[in-house]
């Protein structure tokens, strides 16, 4: 459960640290507040808020079990345990 959390968050951090990373290449100071105006932090929000869903989508669509197929969820035979699988 950890991976899809962290594919989340990165991809939402990912617009904020390109654009650290175009201050500190052009010298404008990455830490300095004029060099993060409220209209280009709103525009970072929108464009990682997008990256986050256009991944729910996607992970939506192209992951998982291929339709139609049958879960066995995990058990036990004959003492020993079988993890889940797809059929």
């Amino acid at each position: 459960m950890i991976r899809p959390i962290a594919t989340e968050v990165i991809l939402f951090l990912l617009p904020f640290v390109l654009f650290a990373v175009f201050l500190w290449a052009t010298k404008a100071g990455v830490m300095d507040p004029q060099s993060w105006p409220i209209r280009h932090v709103m525009t970072l929000a929108i464009i990682a808020l997008l990256l986050v869903l256009g991944s729910f989508a996607y992970f939506a669509n192209y992951s998982g079990a291929p339709p139609g197929t049958t879960y066995i969820p995990a058990h036990m035979e004959n003492g020993k345990f079988v993890p889940g699988t797809t059929k």
